[in-house]
């Protein structure tokens, strides 16, 4: 495994360049600055600098107020959005999937990539750690007793949580300890990235897509939820939706997503048959059970809208693709300029 300091993403960089060229080109390693390295190849300079995870804020940071820019930028994994911003500002990109675009002046080089096989549970983020991160960024206090409150998560459970959260460098602790000691999220916008990649990977496979007809998403979703809120059904709804209620940026919305609390296909068509919906594949409507405790307990209710938490939004739009994206940059940026 390599290191992720400043020296590590630099070999990160010159590895993920050698994967996409062909044998044939010589590589030279040279000068190193913080995440940049220069390169030879085949004689021509090329500057590059890791990215990180490769999303489109994490681009979009590369290309703000810099004169100097990179000829390719690397990252572990380059999202579309990432990548169009990139391309239309004419630098190269590559990530670790083996993906790139990069265009020199004796080197033209386009691949695709293999997607990465995220693990279904990554490495030490499970329910409970998710939960309590949305609690967090939030506004929840990180402390033992408040992510209790917040979550109904057990003492041990919420302190197993915050613990996982510190020893990922997420949060940090105060010297001070007990149920009550204090921590504090020292980068609110890598525990936002740490969280949305985990909450994505760990996705309740679990969906049920059904009909509707609609010209207003946000005006039929109201009148459904009313049906459900009067059975005693807890709903909350995400993605594009619950995106135009908090950070209106998409001119058109045409399909739903929405949590409810069942965990079955069962429930789900129980749910479905409560507001006379019927399953249909390709609908424009699709309901999943509840991801965590805090997607349900911190819902909010805007123009007759149940809303999931916005960090749980942003997650879910980030997978929406390019302008999926671009709402969801959007939307953390409404939210943390409040």
């Amino acid at each position: 495994m390599i290191d992720m300091t400043k020296n590590g993403t630099t070999q990160r960089s010159e590895a993920a360049v050698a994967a996409v060229l062909p044998p044939s080109v010589r590589i030279q390693r040279g000068r190193e600055d913080g995440h940049i390295i220069d390169l030879k190849l085949n004689g021509q300079p090329v500057t590059v600098e890791w990215l990180g995870e490769g999303g489109l804020r994490q681009a979009r940071e590369l290309l703000a107020g810099r004169k100097e820019r990179p000829d390719v930028a690397a990252a572990r994994r380059m999202s579309p959005g990432a990548r169009e911003a990139l391309s239309t500002a004419g630098i190269g990109w590559v990530d670790e999937t083996g993906a790139a675009e990069i265009v020199l002046e004796s080197l033209i080089v386009s691949r695709s990539g293999h997607p990465i096989k995220v693990p279904r549970k990554p490495p030490r983020w499970s329910p409970s750690v998710l939960a309590v991160a949305e609690a967090l960024l939030c506004g929840g206090r990180a402390t033992v007793g408040a992510m209790q409150e917040t979550t109904g998560l057990s003492a041990g459970s919420a302190t197993n949580a915050l613990r996982t959260l510190t020893d990922l460098g997420l949060i940090s602790a105060e010297a001070r300890r007990g149920r009550n000691s204090g921590r504090r999220i020292p980068d609110y916008d890598r525990m936002l990235d740490a969280y949305a990649a985990a909450a994505a990977s760990m996705r309740p496979e679990t969906a049920l897509t059904v009909g509707v007809t609609w010209r207003d998403p946000a005006i039929a979703l109201a009148e459904i939820g009313g049906r459900w809120g009067s059975t005693g059904i807890s709903w909350a709804a995400t993605s594009t939706v619950a995106a135009s209620v908090f950070a209106p940026y998409l001119t058109t919305v045409t399909t739903g997503e929405i949590y409810v609390d069942r965990k079955t296909i069962a429930g789900l068509e129980e749910v479905a048959a409560k507001a006379d919906l019927l399953p249909i594949e390709g609908g424009r409507l699709t309901l999943r059970p509840f991801p965590t405790v805090t997607a349900r307990l911190l819902a909010v209710t805007k123009n007759g809208l149940s809303l999931a938490p916005w960090p749980r939004v942003y997650a879910d739009l980030r997978i929406v693709g390019v302008r999926g994206e671009e709402a969801a940059e959007h939307l953390r940026e409404v939210i943390r300029g409040r």
